[in-house]
């Protein structure tokens, strides 16, 4: 009888325990898989700061580049007028945390800072001579390396936030949780030289 009454005891709490720790397991597997795509996320929009960052230092210093040069290219306002709008359209991406839109901005200055350079080192070679424009030219040589350097990092923490995001079992919590995937920072094929800088 105490065997029968202690069979009946055990197995029920065996049963129990085993369900309470199958609960701890699972509970304990969302809140990792939670907090690693929540660490991504921030991650991914670290990263996108940086890009942010380098992207705000070369819009700052056009200004900069076409005050030295409009002495020498009056008649360069087309150029003058694409660097405005392409200051404009970033603008609006960083306020809107845009890959795409901050893509296209810089693929407009981007080819806005070739035709002025290209027309600058054609018809104004004394101005290469030119402290400041040298200086200026460095600094945008340094921030073109950041800004490509920055946009690869970026792309490869999407790529890892976008497969949590995607790959079973994560993807369960992601969908759960409502994890969106992050854009990718693409650059038009025809847009994607670098402005040249060249002393």
């Amino acid at each position: 009888m105490i065997k029968v009454l202690l069979d009946a005891w055990v197995v029920p709490t065996i049963v129990v325990a085993v369900i309470v720790i199958l609960l701890i397991l699972l509970v304990a597997w969302i809140a990792s898989s939670y907090n690693k795509l929540v660490k991504e996320r921030n991650k991914v929009k670290n990263s996108w700061s940086q890009i942010d960052v380098q992207l705000k230092k070369r819009f700052d210093l056009i200004p900069n580049l076409v005050e030295t040069v409009k002495g020498y290219t009056k008649h360069e306002n087309s150029i003058f007028e694409s660097f405005a709008e392409a200051r404009k359209l970033y603008a609006d991406a960083s306020k809107n945390q845009s890959a795409a839109q901050a893509a296209k901005a810089e693929s407009m200055l981007g080819r806005s800072l070739n035709m002025l350079i290209n027309a600058v080192h054609e018809a104004y070679p004394e101005l290469k001579a030119d402290k400041n424009y040298t200086e200026l030219m460095a600094q945008l040589k340094e921030i073109e390396d950041k800004i490509a350097y920055s946009r690869q990092f970026y792309n490869d923490v999407v790529l890892e936030f976008n497969n949590r995001c995607e790959v079973f079992p994560s993807n369960i919590i992601a969908s759960i949780f409502k994890f969106k995937q992050a854009e990718y920072f693409n650059i038009d094929e025809g847009e994607k030289a670098a402005p040249k800088v060249s002393f």
